[in-house]
């Protein structure tokens, strides 16, 4: 069975382009939310494997919600997502508790390296 993936975005394009490169390479959705809040409670019903999170989102943005999943379970594995420019909160994201991060555009290859990494595939 395919790893089991928390897409967290508030663009739904996104989110789409996640989840396909995702599907394709034998990933299954969990689910998907659109801000940090809903990530977190997501989180806690789903148990994903692993959640790919964006940063810049409204009502809870990504760090704060890596925070609250890391309170919730200290072992979640959790990719950054960020744009160009954005170093500064990818570097507070890690100290944060996560594991890795991609940058938009997402590029396949980058994609499944960052979950294969932080899932020690």
């Amino acid at each position: 069975m395919g790893k089991r993936v928390l897409v967290v975005d508030d663009a739904a394009f996104m989110r789409m382009m996640i989840k396909d490169i995702l599907t394709k390479n034998g990933y299954e959705i969990a689910g998907e939310a659109e801000n940090g809040q809903k990530a977190v409670e997501l989180y806690q019903q789903l148990k994903p494997d692993v959640v790919t999170m964006d940063i810049t989102m409204p009502e809870m943005d990504g760090i704060a919600a890596v925070k609250a999943i890391k309170k919730i379970d200290p072992n979640a594995k959790i990719i950054m997502c960020s744009a160009m420019g954005q170093q500064l909160m990818v570097m507070e994201a890690i100290q944060a508790g996560a594991k890795d991060f991609i940058v938009k555009p997402f590029q396949q290859e980058r994609v499944l390296q960052a979950l294969q990494k932080v899932l020690g595939q």
